[in-house]
């Protein structure tokens, strides 16, 4: 995969705005075919019979040094499953390029049916609704393509209406992008999260939530989500019937363990704004899906620092 890699990055430098708008373009058409096999719910299933080793990116926010590092030190990994938790852009000067990049992956991803690459929603690819600020990406798009960025701009919005939101590691894991709703009570809430809002806030939750120790429910300060806690995540996990939750959206020095093992955040970029001088990704391998690990366990062995 090195050879594709290095060559992928040198093209998403150079890709033109019609080349930049037909990978959109195919990625869309991948991604509305496999919410369609999911009966258009917003939950990715992964069998932990059926996968030996899955690979877990957290926030990427337009870190191309990053991205690059892990694609390369995987490569000889044969990963069943790469999923991606969300906040592509933004934040990194080189967001569209690490687009392209993931959207070259997306495309050359198709495994039979199933395609290896997962690329979850996160808050910063939101709906109109919930808007983040700063909001890098328009610009930065601006700043390649002129005024067709904005073009490119608008179909890549249109694209995330399509990414799912949470992946499901059956009797395992629970990953997505920010939080556990704290209203839910079966995966179906998750499941459906985004056909349910605005009414319920379950998909705000989803991209936005933050944990906290100790128990209760409060707004965040983000503006939008909630902070949970124990307590919270406790009868959700139990509700999905998982162990732990994996999820991104906050920084950190790679990786750090909440709630006495319960959620394990991940960071996978380095540098200005968040000035973390670790990242991390993970990799579930055959042991970590054969037997549900809480967090710390997740920490130690599945962990791999930079």
């Amino acid at each position: 995969m090195q050879v594709e890699v290095e060559g992928w990055v040198r093209k998403a430098f150079d890709a033109s705005v019609e080349e930049f708008l037909a990978l959109i373009e195919e990625s869309k058409e991948i991604l509305y075919e496999e919410k369609e096999a999911r009966g258009g719910s917003g939950l990715v299933h992964i069998s932990p019979q059926a996968a030996r080793n899955v690979v877990v990116v957290g926030d990427i926010h337009g870190d191309m040094e990053s991205l690059v590092h892990i694609l390369k030190d995987i490569e000889d990994l044969n990963a069943d499953r790469i999923v991606f938790l969300g906040d592509y852009g933004d934040r990194g000067s080189e967001s569209v390029e690490v687009y392209y990049l993931l959207l070259k992956l997306k495309v050359s991803g198709r495994k039979g049916k199933e395609n290896k690459i997962i690329m979850l929603r996160g808050n910063h690819e939101g709906p109109p609704d919930m808007p983040v600020m700063p909001h890098d990406l328009p610009f930065l798009f601006t700043e390649k393509f002129g005024l067709r960025g904005k073009e490119v701009y608008k179909k890549l919005k249109e694209l995330w209406e399509y990414l799912p939101y949470a992946v499901l590691v059956e009797g395992r894991y629970l990953m997505l992008h920010g939080g556990l709703p704290v209203n839910v009570t079966s995966i179906e809430d998750i499941a459906f999260a985004y056909e349910s809002h605005p009414s319920s806030s379950n998909f705000e939750e989803i991209l936005w939530s933050d944990p906290v120790e100790g128990k209760g429910n409060f707004y965040s300060m983000r503006g939008a989500g909630r902070m949970f806690g124990e307590d919270i995540t406790e009868r959700v996990l139990r509700a999905v019937g998982v162990k732990t939750l994996i999820r991104s959206h906050e920084p950190c020095e790679g990786v750090e363990v909440r709630q006495r093992g319960k959620v394990l955040t991940l960071f996978s970029r380095k540098g200005s704004p968040y000035f973390n001088t670790r990242a991390a990704y993970l990799i579930l391998d055959e042991n970590a899906m054969r037997e549900a690990k809480d967090a710390g366990e997740l920490a130690r062995s599945a962990t791999r620092m930079w």
